[in-house]
């Protein structure tokens, strides 16, 4: 997909996990940033991670560091206009960005090809994924066109929750099947990390 970016948002805080960069835990020997990007690479032209602080840490994979806009803790909202400012400063001839979250290891293999898809019906800005009957607000597919409009919403106008931003635009959705992985299973805690071990034996049988 040459005309998408992704953008792994990865600037939490991660305090129920105790604090650190909770897309560098491992498990199945690699870390959820390595299962991430073996789905995501090969559906998109280039991959940013969004993450604060010393790049230096993320040297072994290889990718673009794209701090956040502003240095207050505002949430995911700002992870991902932070990630679609870099695009358009950067990639202007990309017109889409999908943005995934640094504790979900398992997204679709057709993710992107979904998301296009859906994104290709008239006057569509953002896509969104949805698997067992609930929304995945940060895994998304946004217009680039967007970033200028969600920058003023985030960091003037306060609006931190993806949802109420969202309900403004021209948003459609992606079902995805929950099959023996849920798709957007996120790792949110020790026992989550438990699970995603049993999970990541699952698929590789």
């Amino acid at each position: 997909m040459n005309s998408v970016v992704a953008v792994i948002l990865a600037g939490g805080e991660a305090r129920r996990m105790g604090g650190g960069d909770k897309c560098l835990l491992e498990f199945g020997g690699q870390t959820l940033l390595d299962w991430i990007l073996a789905r995501i690479r090969p559906q998109v032209r280039t991959v940013i991670l969004n993450a604060n602080g010393d790049p230096a840490r993320f040297a072994q994979f290889d990718l673009p560091v794209v701090p956040d806009i502003a240095d207050e803790s505002l949430g995911p909202l700002l992870g991902i206009v932070s990630g679609l400012t870099w695009v358009a400063e950067n990639a202007p001839d990309a017109q889409w960005v999908v943005t995934v979250p640094g504790d979900t290891p398992f997204p679709p293999g057709d993710l992107v090809g979904r998301f296009m898809e859906i994104a290709a019906r008239p006057d569509v800005e953002v896509v969104c994924a949805v698997s067992g009957g609930r929304t995945y607000p940060p895994c998304s597919l946004w217009n680039v066109d967007l970033a200028g409009e969600l920058r003023e919403a985030v960091i003037e106008d306060r609006i931190l929750k993806i949802d109420q931003w969202t309900e403004t635009r021209r948003i459609e959705w992606a079902e995805f099947e929950t099959g023996a992985v849920d798709p957007f299973f996120n790792v949110n805690s020790p026992e989550d990390l438990r699970r995603a071990e049993a999970l990541a034996r699952e698929l590789l049988g």
